[in-house]
């Protein structure tokens, strides 16, 4: 897996959108900082660890009628089927 903070950026993004929220919201769901998306539209880095929770967290919770962007590897590998 290749480690790119804008894939982050992108899901955050798309899954802001989706629900109708803010990133602040989406980084509470998610159980990182409020501002951890905010840094990373700046250029900000982040650890691998806190990567791998977040790009974890959006595999598992990703919304079935939301396509999975094809720019992003998701680490399932796998379409989510709906509920």
């Amino acid at each position: 897996m290749h480690m790119d903070t804008t894939h982050l950026l992108t899901l955050a993004q798309m899954y802001a959108a989706h629900i109708g929220r803010g990133l602040f919201t989406v980084a509470n769901r998610v159980g990182v900082h409020s501002r951890f998306f905010t840094r990373m539209a700046q250029g900000d880095e982040c650890r691998v660890s806190s990567y791998k929770q977040v790009l974890g967290w959006f595999d598992e919770n990703w919304p079935a009628d939301l396509e999975w962007p094809s720019s992003v590897e998701r680490p399932s590998n796998k379409k989510r089927e709906a509920a």
